[in-house]
């Protein structure tokens, strides 16, 4: 090729890549309110755009989390009530590139369940809301105490974004029994601080010394000698000490990793093998109920562990103390994975 026609070449590669930028940034900005704001109040600082290149100087020291996260650009706008001008609104609106990546950063900065019913998942307390949508991660914080508008200000953009990506399909796959809410999280690279268990999730689970079970026999018996509101009382307050045995619990967790195929998860499941060898216990059988593909062992840091491969996930127990607990949720995860 003529050097005239490699410079063409370049010119026309770069107008076009100038131009799906530009379309880029004019797609972000439509996502921020404007013209639909809440009453009395005004757009006051932005919209700013920021790349991989100037995120660390909007959002120092946590940007290099973002970019772990698959971060691809954001947009920041800061909004004022007309009337009491000390009351503000920073809107940041991250494309974290897709849906995994977006619910992943969603999932390090909930830590707890505060759903507000936005988006795919939404948190928000009295300063604070953020939700992720498709590809998109939005965070609302406010200068007062304001979560109705905080969350007036997420449903708006929530109704912009047009990605309709569902929720990763994995997080399903964790049982709700036993679950803690607003626990599941999604990690882009060393799962339970192993190089080698690459991506996934893990969730949190309480161990219950004995399952709440009710006895109504028992009910039934201490109605026929005691009046029924007597009864009654006593059965609440056995319930709420058996809440509080099941909040106070140990908890232990559930983990699923995923790999390109089936060759690499099994190479991962001899890994872990190799490493528990070394450094814990592993039993000489397989675990009970999950096939040869499978070991159970004590983690040195961790406590007992269940590890088994199905297809292209390596799925675990870890941190347990009553064996029960950590089978019976291994095997209905088990059950759920495709």
């Amino acid at each position: 090729m003529s050097p005239k026609k490699l410079v063409l070449l370049f010119v026309f590669m770069l107008f076009f890549w100038r131009n799906d930028l530009c379309i880029g940034e004019a797609s972000m900005e439509s996502l921020l309110p404007k013209k639909d704001l809440p009453g009395g109040w005004a757009l006051i600082d932005g919209p700013h755009i920021y790349s991989k290149k100037t995120l660390f100087g909007h959002i120092n020291g946590q940007a290099e989390l973002y970019i772990k996260y698959g971060f691809q650009k954001s947009i920041f706008a800061v909004y004022q009530n007309l009337k009491t001008p000390e009351n503000q609104v920073e809107l940041d609106i991250y494309d974290m590139g897709n849906v995994l990546q977006a619910f992943g950063i969603f999932s390090r900065f909930r830590n707890e369940d505060r759903p507000a019913g936005i988006g795919l998942d939404s948190y928000l307390d009295d300063r604070s809301a953020f939700f992720y949508k498709g590809r998109y991660f939005v965070m609302v914080y406010a200068t007062e105490s304001n979560p109705s508008t905080l969350k007036e200000f997420s449903t708006i953009v929530s109704l912009k974004i047009s990605d309709a990506s569902p929720a990763p399909k994995e997080i399903s796959y964790f049982p709700k029994n036993g679950l803690k809410p607003g626990s599941i999280q999604y990690f882009p690279e060393g799962v339970l601080g192993h190089q080698f268990l690459k991506r996934g999730f893990q969730g949190s689970y309480i161990e219950r010394e004995k399952d709440k079970v009710e006895d109504k026999d028992r009910v039934k018996d201490k109605d026929k000698v005691e009046g029924k509101d007597e009864v009654k009382e006593k059965a609440e307050d056995e319930d709420k000490a058996e809440d509080k045995v099941d909040s106070d619990g140990k908890e232990f967790r559930l983990f699923l990793v995923i790999f390109r195929n089936p060759k690499d998860a099994m190479n991962a499941l001899r890994t872990y093998k190799d490493y528990l060898s070394k450094k814990g216990k592993v039993h000489p059988n397989p675990a009970i109920g999950f096939g040869p593909h499978s070991f159970s062992a004590e983690d040195p840091y961790q406590g007992q562990v269940i590890l088994m491969q199905k297809g292209v996930y390596l799925l675990g127990a870890i941190g347990f103390k009553e064996g029960k607990n950590g089978e019976d949720r291994l095997a209905e995860m088990w059950k759920e994975a495709k």
